[in-house]
């Protein structure tokens, strides 16, 4: 009797890999007048704008208020991520060295620096009143390799500028605006899903979504212009978008008249976004009327600003030669009482 071999079964050998590797994206952040960030408030920030890296969106806070400043990331997309970040501070002597970095190998929702005050400002990270931040983030993603990876290139979102084109486009508009001697089309829908003021006007209960036509009385057209360019893309309109509709439109007047159109109509985020603006732009020229503009439309914090600005020693020469001193002086004379 002849002994068989054992009949060995076919077998198959494979490999994977996982592979650890991040995603980089860096984002610089200039703050000039760093002297009147002063008095912001403990805890409060003036934040960069929303940059993307690894297809979240990242801000940079900056904190001028308390004993120390302190400098954060924080990551504005939902949910949880992991990254390295980097932080650091230019300094601006010209020999392109940067402060120490801090490095996170986490992420929840941020990191942050801090630094002495009284350290910082003696040094030559402070130049000409402006400090320079730059972030590098680092988002780490894992995949598993078995065979060879093809990578398909995703294009940056388009939505907004593609919001934009529907308006300026005019195309499926079924409102018109009549602003003084302009007309404007745009979409309900649109306009309803912005604001509650136009979302009562159109589809309210007293509401009448068959409209065609609507008179806007007391605002400036371009003013209104601006507030549809808002509306729809998020972002406070460029002058150069606005300069063909009226020859006052120095930037300033552009976001006074905004923040009027901005309270009118609801709009409680394009209302701060035009707080600050003419926070970061007043002037000696430009307090008065910001001051005014502050107080008729409740805006408690800026108009404490422009007093604050208005009562320094190295502005008040210049404020007390404009004509709207005395009411400077009374407005502040109310607020002690």
């Amino acid at each position: 009797m002849s002994l068989k071999r054992p009949r060995v079964s076919e077998s198959n050998h494979e490999i994977s890999k996982s592979i650890y590797e991040s995603v980089k994206g860096s984002h610089e952040y200039d703050i000039k007048g760093y002297s009147l960030t002063r008095g912001t408030g403990v805890g409060k920030s003036i934040t960069s704008g929303r940059f993307t890296v690894a297809g979240y969106g990242w801000k940079i806070l900056f904190y001028p208020d308390g004993a120390n400043l302190s400098v954060s990331i924080k990551l504005k997309s939902p949910g949880e991520v992991r990254a390295w970040l980097e932080l650091k501070l230019l300094d601006q002597t010209g020999n392109g060295q940067y402060d120490r970095p801090t490095t996170l190998y986490k992420l929840k929702r941020g990191g942050s620096m801090g630094y002495k005050r009284s350290a910082l400002e003696a040094s030559s990270f402070l130049k000409d009143d402006c400090l320079k931040f730059h972030c590098t983030i680092g988002v780490v993603r894992t995949r598993v390799g078995n065979g060879k990876r093809y990578v398909i290139p995703v294009p940056p979102p388009d939505m907004i500028q593609n919001l934009k084109v529907l308006l300026e486009s005019k195309i499926g508009s079924d409102i018109t605006f009549e602003v003084g001697n302009e007309f404007f089309r745009a979409h309900k829908v649109i306009l309803a899903a912005r604001s509650p003021v136009f979302r009562a006007q159109f589809f309210g209960l007293v509401g009448n979504p068959d409209m065609e036509i609507v008179v806007i009385k007391e605002v400036d057209p371009f003013a209104f212009k601006a507030m549809l360019l808002f509306l729809y893309s998020d972002e406070l309109p460029e002058t150069h978008e606005l300069s063909d509709s009226d020859p006052l439109c120095t930037p300033t007047t552009i976001v006074q008249h905004l923040l009027a159109v901005a309270d009118r109509f609801g709009l409680a985020r394009l209302k701060l976004m035009c707080e600050e603006k003419l926070y970061e732009d007043l002037t000696a020229d430009t307090v008065e009327n910001t001051l005014a503009i502050a107080d008729v439309y409740n805006c408690t914090e800026l108009k404490t600003v422009c007093l604050s600005f208005a009562a320094r020693p190295e502005n008040l020469e210049e404020v007390m030669k404009s004509d709207g001193y005395a009411d400077l002086f009374t407005s502040a004379a109310m607020d002690k009482n």
